[in-house]
């Protein structure tokens, strides 16, 4: 296995690599830095917010460098919300007390079987004794056992009151209802108290006596804290601890474990039919004959409820299948589709605030496996991988890009545009101009005095084996050697304009130019270093922008007005800096001026003024007395648009390109590539 981590030396991002034996404990993680911020530039280049990037890759999720997806919160909502319309489409509560009423039905029977084997044992002791008044009397405690049992109401709670005062005469079915009745209320009162339900033997008498001791001291440990007490938790805990799961570590814990518990059972109820919904309360309420212990259920549930109402977990379930349930799976159903509730409940918060903290990640596994907590980890890794990575940092309490991850979007847009001219098959600007100095390029040439000596070693030695044949020691002349051809690349300072007027966000047009200015960026920094690049955005002002604060540029609705006058002047100041032979402005924009400046105040006008479009051409042709060449890219070909392009490009005899927002990058990143080609021979 391999763990790293960053470690900073002189300002510099480094990272410790250390390496050990594999074995099997090691989670490898396909999603890495460099995948996320791929897939958050897209984002980060239209709006430049970062926090709303990266909840929107936790909202939807995002492709993996092997095709795979990682999950996000929005797919794991909606495997929540199939688990549980699953679990109702499998099953109905019609039979829930079904069970329950065949067992009743079991132990009458036994009993009145019991009852006849009685008296015919009685008659044949007597037969042989003579002893008549012993049967008579049996005879007669026989009738009203049999007038009782026939006497028995239909519901099921109401045989259950019944029988928990009849004095059973046979032994078996008396051990037959006394298991029901453990059962019924082990499965009732595990409802509400875990350590109940996980006993395996039914409920004893000495667990009824803790049973009650522990409802006395929730009870009282409650109203304490309703009267603004501080109860000892921790002493309950200790003492009681036994009734509750663990991990419960506050009483607030408590109260809130203990309100979904007992919502099971009204979940439950709620989702019955009214006849169902009687016959199970009747049957619950003839369980506990011990008037105390229902008191004291009752007073725990009104103080649970006083201090946190239970009508978030309260929920009513359309069960549509057909395969039955007894009372216990039913319970249990109640508790898994509850857990589903809160699930869904818990990653809808965690949509809207971006904060996974909430999430239950073993409920989460429980559920959906051990696969919707991978995703649910690296969702939570999402900040700590860029931050390792070096793509991110805090600063003020936000976290803020690095100029090393503004470096790779540009790579990643740069990427993107150049990748699109492939598909495209555009941009064959194949050029046959080679040079003595510059760049090297793959061809090689026969090796003349001034030339820069890049030697190709291989064709070198061949021109030799040629010469003479083969043999050793090799023997060189000088018409063997060869060097590789050279490109002479000039040195180019460019200013590159973008409308940020309110048109520009309609179709798109405000992001692709601001990807491509950080493609063009990235470009200039990574191809041709020696070159220089200014960014200037321009609306009813122009300002300038530093390059790595591109991605967090984002479009203002609020402001009117294209003042391309304004952006002219400072584009030409700018350039004024550079001894470069070659200056050009590169401009961006989807309309013609309506604004330019007086006395520094910038004037607004649509459809433009005669003024604004005269002191934008003179500013046009400032710019030609300098030498320095503008390049237009029109976003439209409106009428007016195109009329002033025309006029522009007459006066500086620059080049004009119409162009929709997706082939924006292209006809931009071929030209300034194609014009860094000058023939020196």
């Amino acid at each position: 296995g391999v763990r790293s981590r960053p470690v900073s030396m002189t300002g510099e991002a480094m990272f410790v690599y250390r390496y050990s034996r594999w074995d099997g404990t090691q989670e490898v993680n396909p999603f890495d830095a460099d995948d996320l911020l791929d897939q958050l530039a897209d984002d980060l280049i239209a709006d430049g917010d970062l926090p709303s990037a990266i909840q929107r890759v936790m909202r939807w999720g995002a492709e993996q460098r092997d095709g795979q997806r990682l999950r996000g919160l929005q797919e794991l909502l909606e495997q929540i919300r199939s688990r549980r319309q699953q679990v109702l489409n499998r099953h109905q509560l019609g039979s829930v007390l079904d069970e329950i009423r065949e067992r009743l039905d079991r132990i009458i029977a036994t009993e009145r079987a019991g009852i006849d084997k009685r008296l015919a044992e009685s008659r044949q002791r007597a037969e042989h004794t003579g002893e008549r008044n012993l049967l008579k009397a049996l005879e007669g405690i026989a009738a009203r056992k049999r007038r009782t049992l026939d006497s028995l109401p239909p519901e099921i709670g109401g045989q259950i009151r019944d029988l928990s005062d009849y004095d059973f005469m046979d032994a078996d079915a008396r051990q037959q209802f006394e298991d029901l009745m453990h059962l019924l209320q082990q499965q009732v009162m595990g409802t509400y108290f875990e350590g109940l339900r996980q006993q395996v033997e039914s409920l004893r008498p000495e667990d009824l006596r803790r049973l009650r001791e522990m409802v006395r001291d929730l009870n009282q440990m409650l109203q304490e804290k309703a009267r603004g007490g501080n109860p000892n938790f921790q002493a309950f805990m200790q003492k009681h601890g036994q009734f509750f799961p663990p991990g419960i570590n506050s009483l607030d814990e408590l109260i809130e474990h203990l309100q979904r518990r007992m919502a099971q059972m009204q979940s439950l109820l709620n989702s019955m039919t009214p006849a169902m919904r009687q016959s199970l309360q009747e049957m619950i309420d003839a369980l506990f004959r011990d008037d105390r212990l229902r008191w004291d259920l009752a007073q725990l549930a009104a103080n649970l409820e006083h201090l946190m109402p239970t009508r978030q977990f309260r929920n009513r379930y359309p069960f549509k299948g057909d395969e039955p349930l007894t009372l216990g799976e039913a319970l249990q159903t109640m508790e898994q589709l509850q857990g589903l509730d809160q699930l869904e409940k818990q990653l809808a918060s965690a949509q809207r605030t971006g904060q996974l903290a909430n999430v239950d990640a073993d409920q989460l596994e429980e559920q959906l496996g051990k696969e919707a907590r991978s995703a649910l980890d690296q969702l939570q890794q999402l900040m700590k991988q860029l931050e390792e990575a070096g793509y991110i940092q805090r600063k003020g309490g936000r976290w803020e890009l690095t100029p090393r991850a503004i470096r790779r979007i540009g790579q990643r847009a740069l990427h993107d545009i150049f990748a699109q001219l492939k598909r495209d098959a555009f941009g064959k600007h194949a050029t046959h101009e080679r040079g003595a100095g510059g760049e090297r390029v793959d061809e090689s040439k026969p090796y003349e005095f001034g030339d820069a000596f890049h030697l190709d070693l291989r064709q070198t030695l061949m021109n030799s084996l040629v010469r003479e044949g083969p043999g050793t020691p090799i023997r060189l002349a000088p018409a063997d050697f060869e060097v590789f051809r050279t490109e002479l690349l000039t040195q180019v300072a460019t200013v590159l304009m973008v409308d940020m007027s309110r048109s520009m966000i309609l179709r798109g047009c405000f992001a692709a130019a601001k990807k491509v200015a950080m493609a063009l960026d990235s470009l200039i920094r990574g191809q041709f270093p020696n070159d220089s690049l200014d960014v200037l955005v321009f609306s009813d002002y122009a300002r300038p922008l530093r390059p790595e604060m591109l991605p967090h540029v984002v479009w203002n609705e609020d402001v009117y007005g294209t003042n391309l006058q304004h952006g002219l002047l400072l584009a030409r100041q700018l350039l004024a800096r550079h001894k470069a032979a070659n200056r050009q402005i590169i401009v961006i924009t989807d309309g013609e001026p309506t604004a330019h400046l007086e006395d520094g105040i910038a004037h607004f006008s649509y459809p433009p003024t005669h003024r604004t479009i005269q002191e934008t051409l003179r500013e046009v042709g400032r710019c030609t007395r300098e030498g320095i060449v503008i390049n237009t890219f029109m976003l439209e070909n409106g009428h007016y648009l195109v009329d002033f392009v025309n006029q522009m490009t007459k006066i500086n005899r620059g080049r004009a390109f119409f162009a929709t927002p997706d082939k924006l990058g292209e006809y931009i990143l071929v030209d300034y590539v194609a014009r860094k080609r000058k023939q020196i021979r």
